[in-house]
């Protein structure tokens, strides 16, 4: 085997190595919680020495957020797709729901991040904040510039807030009970196209909702 080849499968190997890690520390964080998931343990169900922990993570903390970050994208990113002046409503509501709902097809991934989401939330370490504040508010802010531009305002209400907060909520309810509606009509969430019909209804019950609300903000002329 020459350098190069040499290289390559030490990387390779790296990368399986990484990646194994990654997967049993979701699970165990996941079902145990930071603080009662213990490296030693983790390591042990990768596969893997516990000094391979400190070499790609640092330390647990370190392994902890990339756990909790591993289907985390760049807001800023997903922000740049969809929220543009030159698309029509249901346009950016396509590309809002397909962003949010993509990971749903990595399958048991997507399930361990929820989790590990849930077990945050019940014993929060501080991450949850972060995600709230570098994450989910950008995204929501940038709905509510969406809603308002194609209301006409010039700045949101409280209003808006909530109609956004409604909006997104479609997703975010088959994003943390995907368990549910696998279990009680699994052929909803069966194979590599089931995700499309889904963004197709959030994205038209999304403008029936913001239409709708259009409709109440405009004057009638009959009661003028």
């Amino acid at each position: 085997m020459n350098d190069h080849n040499k290289v390559k499968k030490s990387r390779s190997d790296g990368e399986q190595s990484r990646e194994r890690l990654l997967l049993a520390a979701m699970r165990l964080f996941a079902e145990h919680g930071y603080a009662k998931a213990s490296t030693r343990e983790i390591a042990l169900a990768a596969g893997a020495n516990v000094a391979a922990i400190s070499y790609y993570f640092g330390d647990k903390a370190g392994l902890y957020r990339a756990a909790f970050a591993a289907m985390s994208l760049d807001p800023h990113q997903n922000i740049a797709l969809y929220d543009q002046p030159d698309l029509t409503l249901r346009q950016s509501m396509d590309i809002f729901f397909t962003q949010m709902l993509t990971p749903l097809q990595e399958g048991d991934i997507s399930q361990l991040c929820s989790r590990l989401w849930f077990r945050e939330m019940l014993e929060p370490t501080g991450l949850w904040a972060d995600e709230i504040d570098h994450n989910i508010r950008p995204e929501h802010e940038a709905l509510v510039r969406i809603i308002s531009r194609h209301l006409g305002l010039a700045a949101a209400d409280d209003a808006i807030h909530q109609l956004a907060f409604c909006v997104a909520s479609q997703a975010l309810l088959l994003m943390v009970a995907s368990d549910v509606v696998t279990t009680l009509t699994p052929q909803l969430l069966d194979g590599p196209n089931a995700i499309g019909p889904w963004i197709e209804r959030f994205s038209s019950n999304a403008v029936a909702m913001i239409e709708a609300e259009k409709t109440a903000r405009t004057p009638n002329k009959d009661t003028e």
